[in-house]
Protein backbone atom coordinates (compact mmCIF):
# COMPACT_ATOMS: atom_id res chain seq x y z
CA UNK A 1 0.00 0.00 0.00
CA UNK A 2 1.47 3.35 -0.99
CA UNK A 3 1.62 6.28 1.39
CA UNK A 4 -1.03 8.94 0.84
CA UNK A 5 1.30 11.78 1.82
CA UNK A 6 4.82 10.47 1.47
CA UNK A 7 6.43 13.89 1.84
CA UNK A 8 3.96 16.81 1.83
CA UNK A 9 6.69 19.48 1.93
CA UNK A 10 8.32 17.98 -1.15
CA UNK A 11 4.96 17.75 -2.92
CA UNK A 12 4.28 21.44 -2.29
CA UNK A 13 7.81 22.35 -3.39
CA UNK A 14 7.03 20.62 -6.71
CA UNK A 15 3.83 22.58 -7.29
CA UNK A 16 1.10 20.72 -5.41
CA UNK A 17 -1.83 22.94 -4.39
CA UNK A 18 -1.33 24.85 -1.19
CA UNK A 19 -3.25 27.32 0.95
CA UNK A 20 -4.16 30.51 -0.94
CA UNK A 21 -2.60 33.64 0.60
CA UNK A 22 -3.51 36.48 -1.77
CA UNK A 23 -5.76 37.54 -4.64
CA UNK A 24 -3.12 36.73 -7.26
CA UNK A 25 -3.02 33.12 -6.09
CA UNK A 26 -6.83 33.10 -5.90
CA UNK A 27 -7.03 34.17 -9.55
CA UNK A 28 -4.60 31.44 -10.62
CA UNK A 29 -6.46 28.73 -8.68
CA UNK A 30 -9.82 29.95 -9.98
CA UNK A 31 -8.59 29.87 -13.57
CA UNK A 32 -7.30 26.32 -13.10
CA UNK A 33 -10.56 25.31 -11.46
CA UNK A 34 -12.57 26.72 -14.40
CA UNK A 35 -10.42 24.75 -16.85
CA UNK A 36 -10.87 21.53 -14.87
CA UNK A 37 -14.61 21.92 -14.41
CA UNK A 38 -15.00 22.51 -18.16
CA UNK A 39 -13.70 19.00 -18.88
CA UNK A 40 -16.40 16.72 -20.18
CA UNK A 41 -15.15 13.56 -18.48
CA UNK A 42 -12.56 14.41 -15.82
CA UNK A 43 -10.32 11.59 -14.66
CA UNK A 44 -10.28 10.51 -11.04
CA UNK A 45 -7.23 12.65 -10.30
CA UNK A 46 -8.81 15.64 -12.08
CA UNK A 47 -12.00 15.19 -10.04
CA UNK A 48 -9.93 15.12 -6.84
CA UNK A 49 -8.08 18.24 -7.97
CA UNK A 50 -11.44 19.97 -8.55
CA UNK A 51 -12.54 19.05 -5.04
CA UNK A 52 -9.28 20.22 -3.46
CA UNK A 53 -9.12 23.49 -5.41
CA UNK A 54 -12.77 24.19 -4.59
CA UNK A 55 -12.04 23.80 -0.88
CA UNK A 56 -9.02 26.09 -1.08
CA UNK A 57 -10.87 28.77 -3.08
CA UNK A 58 -13.92 28.64 -0.78
CA UNK A 59 -11.70 28.91 2.31
CA UNK A 60 -9.94 32.01 0.99
CA UNK A 61 -13.14 33.66 -0.24
CA UNK A 62 -14.95 33.06 3.05
CA UNK A 63 -12.07 34.62 4.96
CA UNK A 64 -11.61 37.62 2.65
CA UNK A 65 -14.89 38.18 0.82
CA UNK A 66 -17.62 36.85 3.09
CA UNK A 67 -21.06 38.28 2.53
CA UNK A 68 -22.76 39.14 5.80
CA UNK A 69 -26.25 37.81 6.30
CA UNK A 70 -28.85 40.45 5.61
CA UNK A 71 -31.86 41.03 7.81
CA UNK A 72 -35.26 40.18 6.28
CA UNK A 73 -36.29 43.85 5.96
CA UNK A 74 -33.18 44.64 3.92
CA UNK A 75 -33.79 41.59 1.76
CA UNK A 76 -37.39 42.59 1.02
CA UNK A 77 -36.41 46.22 0.36
CA UNK A 78 -33.68 45.03 -2.02
CA UNK A 79 -36.12 42.76 -3.88
CA UNK A 80 -38.71 45.55 -4.13
CA UNK A 81 -36.12 47.93 -5.57
CA UNK A 82 -34.45 45.50 -7.96
CA UNK A 83 -37.74 44.23 -9.35
CA UNK A 84 -39.34 47.67 -9.57
CA UNK A 85 -42.18 46.75 -7.23
CA UNK A 86 -44.42 48.87 -5.03
CA UNK A 87 -45.46 47.89 -1.52
CA UNK A 88 -48.96 47.08 -2.81
CA UNK A 89 -47.42 44.43 -5.07
CA UNK A 90 -46.67 42.40 -1.93
CA UNK A 91 -50.23 42.41 -0.60
CA UNK A 92 -50.73 38.75 -1.64
CA UNK A 93 -47.76 37.76 0.52
CA UNK A 94 -48.56 40.01 3.50
CA UNK A 95 -52.37 40.20 3.48
CA UNK A 96 -52.64 44.00 3.36
CA UNK A 97 -50.63 47.06 2.38
CA UNK A 98 -50.53 48.15 6.02
CA UNK A 99 -48.92 44.81 6.95
CA UNK A 100 -46.24 45.43 4.32
CA UNK A 101 -45.67 48.96 5.67
CA UNK A 102 -45.50 47.80 9.28
CA UNK A 103 -42.96 45.10 8.37
CA UNK A 104 -40.77 47.52 6.40
CA UNK A 105 -40.93 49.98 9.33
CA UNK A 106 -39.72 47.26 11.76
CA UNK A 107 -43.06 47.33 13.57
CA UNK A 108 -43.98 43.75 12.78
CA UNK A 109 -42.09 40.52 12.15
CA UNK A 110 -42.93 38.09 9.41
CA UNK A 111 -45.27 35.20 10.13
CA UNK A 112 -44.40 31.70 9.00
CA UNK A 113 -47.06 31.95 6.27
CA UNK A 114 -45.60 35.25 5.01
CA UNK A 115 -42.13 33.68 4.91
CA UNK A 116 -43.50 30.78 2.84
CA UNK A 117 -45.27 33.12 0.42
CA UNK A 118 -42.24 35.41 0.02
CA UNK A 119 -40.02 32.39 -0.54
CA UNK A 120 -42.36 31.09 -3.25
CA UNK A 121 -42.81 34.47 -4.94
CA UNK A 122 -39.12 35.32 -5.14
CA UNK A 123 -37.93 31.71 -5.53
CA UNK A 124 -35.50 32.08 -2.63
CA UNK A 125 -34.86 29.82 0.37
CA UNK A 126 -37.18 30.59 3.29
CA UNK A 127 -34.23 31.22 5.63
CA UNK A 128 -33.44 34.41 3.66
CA UNK A 129 -36.60 35.90 5.20
CA UNK A 130 -35.93 34.69 8.76
CA UNK A 131 -34.04 36.98 11.14
CA UNK A 132 -30.73 35.61 12.46
CA UNK A 133 -30.57 36.62 16.09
Amino acid sequence: MKKVLANPAEMIAHGAPRVIHNDRELAAYTETLFRLTALENPSRSEAEAIELLTLLVERYEQAHYSIPAADPISVVRFLIEKQGLAQRDLIPQFGSESAVSMFLASQRKLTLEQVRKLSARFKLPADVFIAKE
